[in-house]
């Protein structure tokens, strides 16, 4: 498999089914003849539910007859696990299909950063000798190689953000608490994984009942040229290499380093310097004990790190408007496991503070494996990554392929 570069988008699919130059059972046939071609080498899923799919496709497509405007009729998705549906249903509702259950880690996987679908452990599309990052690891797969152009994910230390980088693709991780999450701990948050921002601004349009489709604010059509950018207020940006602690692998820091820079000069974004360099407490502690079987639900420790943390983030957004780093430490590991690094060193600290954070590509590692790069925003700014998002993908071109 190699990554998917013409497969159409969501909204390029919602918009045909909508004028019925589509029609939805069409669109939903031709993932699922993808995943059959693609996933005994992929193992992205779980389950696949090809009879259930064509028969709701049926379905949307008797509904835009009816004169229904669906805002995603007839996009295929997956959905991140077997309960992955118990939160999909805005989507349903929207007009997706559902076409099957990602892979997720096996039981005892060590940092959650594998897949275990239907054929074995789930491959990376970029290199089929790596992980693609987990726990959202087939949903990132089946992205990445174009079988869906959008899938569910959840994120409770980074499990959206990786396989979104070590993939190449768009993962968003929304606020703790914006939309609902069983989640006993707080820590987790849904999230997705696409190919395009615009695909991901639909998903939150849709999920928070804000508007469907991308068309508003700064860019309205997709297709805009990057001289558009002229027309944007960039948002000020803060660089921070490591969040104080960690010590990232220089190749991955270059990588991401050299996209920040390029999307300020090309007015995606300003970058500034904080008042303050960023030093936040190493969170694995707190993460580690609020996750414990029985934990208290506020261990001394965590709190103390929660509080510390919660505080440097607040002077820093008072400030500025968006934090940049790289998304994980290290280029995706081999399927024998990630040996004693955390995968999400970079990106659990925001599942402690709840803040929204969206990773993007920022190119490839001098081993040919993708590299992202995560924004961070204020709590309540998912409409600003996407924003910042669209420009920087305006500013670079089309990523995936």
């Amino acid at each position: 498999m190699s990554p998917a570069a013409a497969e159409p988008s969501a909204t390029e699919i919602a918009s045909a089914v909508r004028s019925r130059t589509l029609r939805a059972v069409d669109a939903v046939a031709a993932a699922l003849e993808r995943i059959e071609r693609a996933d005994p080498v992929l193992s992205a899923f779980i389950e696949v539910w090809d009879e259930e799919a064509l028969r709701r496709a049926r379905d949307v497509d008797a509904r835009v007859a009816a004169g229904e405007r669906l805002p995603l009729a007839g996009v295929p998705i997956a959905v991140k696990g077997r309960r992955g549906l118990r939160t999909a249903g805005p989507l349903l509702a929207a007009g997706c299909v559902a076409v099957g259950a990602t892979s997720v880690p096996g039981p005892g996987t060590p940092w959650q950063t594998w897949g275990l679908g239907r054929y074995g452990p789930t491959t990376n599309p970029w290199r089929p000798d790596r992980t693609p990052g987990g726990s959202s690891a087939g949903s990132a797969a089946a992205v990445a190689a174009g079988l869906v152009p959008l899938a569910t994910g959840s994120d409770g230390a980074g499990s959206v953000r990786i396989p979104a980088a070590w993939c190449g693709v768009v993962g968003l991780k929304t606020g703790n608490g914006r939309l609902p999450s069983a989640d006993r701990t707080g820590l987790m948050a849904p999230g997705v994984l696409a190919r395009c921002v615009g695909d991901v601004a639909a998903y939150w349009g849709v999920m928070t009942g804000s508007g469907g489709v991308w068309g508003g604010g700064a860019w309205g059509d997709a297709g805009r040229a990057v001289g558009e950018l002229g027309r944007y207020d960039p948002p000020t940006a803060v660089w921070s290499p490591d969040l104080g602690f960690d010590a990232p692998d220089p190749d991955v820091v270059a990588v991401a380093h050299a996209t920040a820079v390029r999307l300020a000069e090309a007015g995606a974004i300003r970058l500034v310097r904080p008042r303050t360099p960023l030093r936040l407490d190493d969170p694995a502690p707190a993460w580690l004990a609020l996750r414990a079987p029985g934990a208290a639900p506020r261990p001394p420790d965590a709190h103390r790190v929660r509080v510390a943390n919660d505080r440097r983030l607040a002077d820093l957004f008072a400030g500025t408007e968006l934090l940049l780093t790289p998304t994980a430490p290290t280029p995706p590991h081999g399927h024998g496991g990630p040996g004693d690094r955390y995968s999400t060193a970079l990106t659990w600290a925001f599942n402690l503070s709840g803040h929204p954070a969206l990773s993007i590509p920022a190119g490839l590692d001098g081993d040919g494996c993708p590299v992202g790069l995560q924004l961070v925003a204020a709590h309540g700014r998912e409409d600003l990554l996407i924003e910042t998002a669209r420009a920087a993908e305006v500013a670079v071109g089309p990523w995936t392929g």
